[in-house]
């Protein structure tokens, strides 16, 4: 694998979890308030880390799984957000998650990252 590789980042969080349940107790007012610190702050590590991004990516929606057999089902997954950065390692595209806002001031709970393999 070479130095400068592809990693996908997958923000996690249990949307049936303790965090969850806090934010969606908030009324809307609190949630505006916190959504106008974190917003700011997701836009400034953002420009912080723009030399390395390589896909902005975005928030992910509700999700449908089709099976083998072709059976379409509504599930509910872990996945939240996602990204594509490019780091020498597989640990230095970790680290450039810690601390992000998602998981600070927004109810993510994780970060998952991955090598992209063949995207070298």
């Amino acid at each position: 694998m070479s130095t400068d590789g592809h990693y996908l980042a997958v923000f996690t969080s249990d949307k049936t979890g303790p965090q969850w349940q806090a934010w969606y107790a908030l009324t809307e007012a609190e949630k505006a308030a916190k959504q106008a610190i974190g917003i700011p702050a997701v836009l400034a590590w953002d420009e912080a880390h723009r030399d390395v991004i390589v896909h902005q990516g975005g928030p992910l929606g509700f999700t449908k799984r089709i099976s083998a057999a072709g059976e379409v089902t509504d599930v509910v997954n872990l996945l939240t957000v996602f990204m594509v950065v490019r780091a020498e390692s597989h640990e230095a595209a970790v680290k450039l998650f810690e601390g992000h806002p998602h998981m600070t001031i927004f109810p993510c709970d994780g970060v998952e990252v991955m090598p992209v393999l063949g995207a070298d």
